[in-house]
């Protein structure tokens, strides 16, 4: 999960499978603090076009926006975000248990969120250019992206 504003990672699941259900308990997860979206965008894989989805995204009126099918570029941001973290993490470790790979996961997701600056947000890290603008506006509703 991206948040598109904000470039943060919002999460990064890791599992060997991912249900419509599965998804929506991590979006009600990442809700807690952060509080639902205005909107998600996603691709049109099973996990996002099933019942327990679209019905979690109608009970917490988020619209729901899918791309086109076969046309990743209307998801822009995550497919940049995935193709870095293809790049920086999945290609640079060899995983031999799902809890080595949350580890590793997650050091990659704490350092790309609170370190490393990107361009687009004015040369700051996501998590502090999150910060800055919830101190200015307060928390308003964001697009989340998923993929």
């Amino acid at each position: 999960m991206a948040d598109d504003f904000s470039h943060e990672c919002v999460d990064i699941a890791v599992d060997f499978g991912m249900s419509g259900e599965y998804v929506t308990r991590l979006l009600d997860a990442a809700a807690t603090f952060r509080g639902y979206p205005g909107a998600v965008r996603t691709d049109n894989g099973p996990e996002f076009t099933s019942r327990a989805f679209i019905s979690w995204t109608q009970s917490h009126r988020i619209r729901h926006i899918l791309i086109q099918p076969g046309r990743p570029m209307q998801n822009g941001y995550i497919e940049s975000f995935n193709g870095k973290f293809r790049d920086e993490c999945l290609n640079e470790h060899w995983f031999q248990t799902l809890g080595q790979a949350r580890v590793a996961i997650t050091d990659w997701r704490k350092d790309y969120n609170e370190v490393r600056p990107h361009s687009s947000i004015g040369r700051m890290p996501p998590a502090r250019f999150a910060e800055l603008h919830r101190q200015r506006a307060g928390d308003a509703a964001s697009t989340i992206e998923i993929n």
